[in-house]
């Protein structure tokens, strides 16, 4: 996916998350696991985009992330929630219970 694409996902989807991950990153390796378990059973919704930061410095560059573990999850086009390296998954899925249920709910 390129910068357009992973735009065009954000503007047409309802929910996205977008998780900036490296080789060589071992919270990177730990969270993106649990990330896309907590999705996956309790946002299924949530359309999950995985990026390389290191190979996508571009794509890192246009939305600020210059640390990674970082992510970010946008509901209509527009940013909700950025989390950078330490993540907690309960803290986490806390903030999105009520907003995703809202958005979905409705």
């Amino acid at each position: 996916m390129n910068l357009d694409d992973i735009k065009s996902v954000i503007e047409n989807e309802p929910a996205v998350m977008l998780y900036f991950w490296g080789d060589n990153c071992a919270v990177c390796d730990a969270l993106k696991p649990k990330i896309k378990e907590l999705l996956d059973s309790n946002f299924p919704k949530i359309k999950q985009i995985y990026i390389d930061a290191k190979n996508n410095t571009d794509i890192a560059a246009n939305f600020s992330v210059f640390a990674i573990p970082t992510t970010i999850i946008f509901f209509d086009g527009k940013e909700f929630l950025r989390e950078g390296r330490n993540v907690s998954i309960a803290s986490l899925k806390d903030r999105l219970d009520r907003v995703y249920n809202l958005f979905f709910d409705s």
